[in-house]
């Protein structure tokens, strides 16, 4: 996956989340489980761009 593609679904997923958490709650089942793959795609973005750097 290219960093491109990457930081579009985080985007994606932080706006889902925030969009969620305010009609709902922020401890909402749903946002949680958003929260967690958010969590997981900015981790991905990281070991990328530290890949890119170390090249």
């Amino acid at each position: 996956m290219s960093k491109e593609d990457l930081l579009l679904k985080i985007e994606k997923n932080r706006q889902e989340m925030v969009e969620l958490g305010l009609a709902f709650s922020f401890i909402d089942e749903r946002v949680i489980r958003i929260s967690d793959h958010l969590d997981k795609l900015l981790n991905m973005y990281q070991a990328l761009t530290i890949d890119i750097k170390r090249q």
